[in-house]
């Protein structure tokens, strides 16, 4: 019986087994399992032929049932509100390099900044027995927090800051951010400030920390406009066009993001506004058009590949039994001043 006949006798008697590949490699199932799981330890020679057969007859292993011994499944989960964002796309760029490396897959859920939709993915997600899970933000359902504390997984929270995380938190404080960027906006001391923002958690943080630090200086403006999460170009560029009509003087504003801050830009320059005399923009996030905007945009740059890299790191030493892993693993960021401001 050639090799490809074999094959055919196989998958008519339903799907290709481990116990199936053991027996057109010559070897026994438990060097096929070895083989899967530590291929280092399996002789040159044979690994190849066990590759060769796995690769002939398209055997995809059960690892969940490989793994209930151990109890591992070797899959982790990340739940993220948007890939269609660089501030994201390179946090989980970061975060999936780590854990491929460490011979991990990662499972990505995309909950849109909707709490309930994140809800929904941790029950689906918890279902196929993850070894641990990340979260994006500390702002969960009560419903999600008891999901997650029941199942005594490690978890890991993503860009934000808090004392008190559910395992662990790597991020920063969106609050310090907005004070920083008021700090900045103050040394030059302009007339008028205004906060141009979105509305998701992590953006109201960054606004009121904007706002708290301004607190018996200046009165911030609000552009009359809701701004859902992720925000557009078209929301900068309408919202800057109310800042613009609605007052006269010098004007510093803060963007919630780059995208938002490069819609106020191209509104300004449209009315022949001058930067950073007479009107200061600062955007969030120090995406790469930045530098190329006119004038360059200043901005406040996170290393985002960093979080995802961080995050991995906790995650596999926790699911390694490392009890020494901090609660709170701060991340840097600083404003990166361009002809904006």
């Amino acid at each position: 019986m050639t090799d490809s006949d074999r094959n055919k006798h196989i998958a008519a008697n339903g799907p290709v087994t481990l116990a199936d590949i053991a027996k057109l490699a010559g070897v026994s199932p438990v060097t096929v399992s070895r083989a899967i799981n530590t291929p280092a330890l399996v002789k040159p020679r044979t690994l190849e032929a066990i590759e060769k057969v796995i690769a002939r007859t398209g055997y995809v292993p059960n690892l969940l049932a490989g793994g209930l011994a151990s109890r591992r499944t070797r899959l982790i989960a990340a739940i993220v509100p948007s890939v269609s964002s660089t501030i994201f796309a390179e946090t989980i760029e970061g975060l999936n390099a780590e854990l491929v490396s460490a011979g991990y897959q990662l499972l990505l859920g995309l909950s849109g900044y909707d709490a309930g939709r994140e809800l929904e993915l941790t029950r689906a997600i918890l279902a196929r027995r993850p070894d641990g899970i990340i979260l994006t933000g500390i702002t969960h359902l009560k419903e999600t927090r008891a999901m997650l504390t029941g199942a005594g997984l490690p978890i890991v929270e993503i860009w934000d800051s808090t004392p008190s995380p559910l395992d662990t938190a790597v991020g920063f404080s969106h609050s310090a951010v907005g004070a920083l960027v008021a700090e900045h906006l103050l040394i030059r001391g302009y007339d008028r400030y205004a906060q141009v923002g979105a509305n998701d958690p992590r953006a109201v943080q960054r606004r009121d920390g904007f706002i708290g630090r301004l607190n018996g200086i200046a009165e911030v403006e609000l552009p009359a406009l809701e701004m859902n999460s992720p925000s557009t170009f078209r929301d900068g560029r309408v919202a800057m066009a109310q800042l613009l009509d609605s007052g006269h003087g010098t004007l510093g504003v803060f963007c919630s993001s780059d995208v938002v801050a490069h819609g106020a830009l191209a509104e300004a320059n449209s009315r022949g506004c001058s930067m950073p005399d007479d009107l200061a923009i600062i955007g969030f996030g120090d995406f790469d058009f930045t530098p190329h905007t006119h004038p360059p945009l200043t901005t406040v740059r996170i290393d985002r590949r960093d979080i995802g890299t961080k995050a991995a790191q906790s995650i596999l030493r926790k699911i390694a039994g490392d009890e020494n892993v901090e609660a709170m693993i701060n991340v840097d960021f600083r404003i990166v001043a361009r002809g904006t401001a």
